[in-house]
Parts: structure tokens; sequence; C-alpha cells
């Protein structure tokens, strides 16, 4: 069994409905690996913020700061040598949601917020940015019927996918495997799995792409 040996600390991120928490558990199980995972349902202002972002994007995105930095705390104080650590958020990935959706005035009173904190930034050894056309990620969200996501706009969808291009097109961060998954199964096709674990043992650069067909 391939072991991804080289890696510790690694992070599956992507816009909604893209697949990352499922991947997440995937590989987590696969290498019996420590799992820590973002807590929507946790956020109180998250189903109205789908409801009304202009009134509730502010409060929404501190909840998620807080509680991404305590979680990243947990890790900072951990012996991060006596297990494997496998992530669905990426704490750099606030910025991006916190431009998509505050406004100006609110987007200042977020970054002063963000430096008063200091958040503990861990470095990744291997980032898995999971990609999918609009449509899709639109079908996986209608599909799974999550209560605080049933007032997703199709546009808001849209506009996160294009985001998170923009974000990983300059992040330099961590290593990169940008992975086009709409013709990729990982939860339930064994092989597709197979083939992903031997891709991310083979990976030499800082960026390389992972696209079938």
């Amino acid at each position: 069994m391939v072991t991804l040996g080289k890696y510790r600390y690694i992070v599956i991120e992507g816009p909604i409905g893209v697949g990352k928490t499922s991947l997440a558990h995937r590989i987590s199980d696969h290498l019996d690996a420590r799992l820590l995972l973002e807590k929507p349902t946790e956020n109180p202002f998250l189903e109205k913020f789908y409801s009304d972002m202009s009134r509730y994007a502010l409060p929404a995105q501190l909840f998620f700061l807080f509680q991404r930095n305590n979680q990243l705390q947990s890790l900072v104080k951990m012996d991060m040598f006596t297990q494997v650590v496998v992530s669905d958020f990426l704490l750099d990935k606030d910025q991006l949601f916190a431009k998509l959706t505050l406004n100006d005035a609110e987007y200042n009173l977020y970054q002063s917020i963000y430096s008063h904190l200091q958040p503990s930034v861990l470095i990744p050894d291997l980032v898995i940015y999971l990609q999918a056309p609009s449509s899709i990620l639109i079908d996986r969200v209608k599909q799974r019927d999550n209560i605080f996501e049933r007032n997703i706009s199709e546009d808001y969808l849209c506009r996160l996918s294009e985001a998170y291009t923009r974000f990983f097109y300059q992040y330099k961060g961590a290593p990169v495997m940008i992975i086009n998954s709409e013709n990729l199964n990982f939860v339930e096709n064994q092989s597709d799995f197979d083939l992903l674990i031997q891709r991310l043992e083979q990976m030499r650069g800082p960026r390389e792409y992972f696209n079938l067909g």
C-alpha cells in the first residue's frame, strides 16, 4: 500500500460542492491519519448569510476565522510527527472569501482583526486543489440538500469557483496538486483513488496537474 510517507500535513481545498471533505475522509482512512475538518454547521450566521449576504457576510466570516484559527492552534500544540494530519481547509483561503463577500469597510475591519489575531499558519506539505465546472458544483449542492446551503445562489457558486481559480493561480505557499475532478470519483471508484495516490506519491515539482480526459 502506498503510504505517502513524505507528507505529514495534507490539505484538500476547493469550492463548495467539489468534494473536498469526502476526499479528506478517504485519504485519512487510507493513511490512518488525524482528520481536521471545517465545521460549517456550527456557524450560527451561515444559513442567514446565504439568504442575505450583505447583512451577514461579516459575522459569518469572522466566526469562521476564529473557528479555523482555534482548530489550527490544536495542531501547533500537538506533536506533528506522531500522526499524519489531513484537513479540508486552508486558513489562507479566508482572504479569498473575505474579498468575495465583504464591502470595503468590512474588509478593512476584517483585515485589522486578522492582523491583531495573528493566526498560526502551519504550512502544509501538500495542498490538493479540487476543481469542477460550476454546473457540477451547483448540481452537487442541490443533491446533498443541506439545510444551511439551500439558499446558495448559482451566481455565488460561479463567482466562488472563479475566485478559487484566481487564488490558486497565484498561490505559492505550499506544493499544489491541481485536480479536475469532473470525471473522477475518488470515494466510490477505487481505481480513481488508487490513481490519485500514485500521482501524489510521484509528485516532485511545486505544482502539478491531474486531469482525466
